[in-house]
């Protein structure tokens, strides 16, 4: 099987082979490598691989330029063992032919939180536990640092939502198993990436509130209340009165 991991350290491994980041010619092939992966299923033009490349500066020779990148790619995956035409051009495209059982990193995240989101859905939490830590390691990770463009930025935008979903599948996970320190923390680092958040705000009180803390959970319930009348200018959904309403009760 052929494995490739575009965050983090990008690498592809096949044949017996592990090629890291410096195996590559350049940040440029590094770039037009994960695009041309995280785009595997379609053509992909070239004037939209040079943008990634070259965001917003297309140097005057960019198409010859391009066409020795995608050259010396193709080299380096032969000499991962991927043979033949592994890099197809046509109409004025190009296409990544991988094997079809190829494991990429980015796929297998966006497959783990649709597993574990379907699982909690039944309430079925041993079964959330693997896919919702896999989705969470890989999107946590770094992709391209350094590197900007519209499609960089999408496909950040893209594991930042998969994070952030992971992340409420863990804190879930964690209340269900008892561990409400680890709870806490997973529902933090939710409400930190998306501020206004109501559903993460939730769990953190839920958290607080399970470990014994009930006035932490009511100052946090207060800092979402403030957060979006002050920025929104509405008022906490139902579903978050709801939960204040259960700690009122309960206290």
């Amino acid at each position: 099987m052929v494995r490739i991991y575009l965050s983090g350290r990008l690498t592809i491994e096949a044949d017996g082979q592990r090629l890291g980041p410096d195996d590559f010619p350049g940040q440029q092939a590094r770039v037009a490598f994960s695009l041309l992966v995280g785009e595997r299923t379609d053509p992909v033009p070239r004037a939209m691989l040079a943008d990634a490349i070259w965001p917003g500066r297309l140097p005057p020779s960019w198409d010859a330029a391009l066409s020795s990148i995608v050259s010396k790619l193709r080299s380096l995956l032969g000499r991962a063992g991927l043979k033949g035409d592994v890099i197809a051009t046509r109409d004025g495209c190009h296409e990544l032919r991988l094997p079809r059982d190829t494991w990429v990193d980015h796929e297998a995240a966006a497959d783990s939180i649709h597993e574990a989101e379907a699982a909690l859905r039944t309430a079925d939490y041993a079964r959330a536990y693997g896919p919702s830590a896999v989705a969470h390691h890989i999107a946590r990770r770094p992709f391209l640092a350094g590197e900007q463009g519209h499609w960089v930025e999408q496909r950040r935008e893209r594991l930042s939502s998969i994070l952030v979903r992971a992340l409420e599948c863990r804190t879930a996970i964690y209340l269900w198993n008892g561990e409400h320190s680890l709870a806490i923390e997973a529902a933090r680092d939710t409400v930190a990436l998306a501020p206004f958040r109501e559903t993460a705000y939730q769990l953190l009180m839920r958290a607080h509130a399970a470990s014994g803390n009930s006035a932490e959970a009511l100052r946090v319930y207060e800092r979402c209340r403030t957060l979006i009348a002050e920025e929104l200018g509405v008022s906490p959904s139902p579903q978050t009165k709801a939960v204040h309403a259960e700690l009122l009760q309960s206290l």
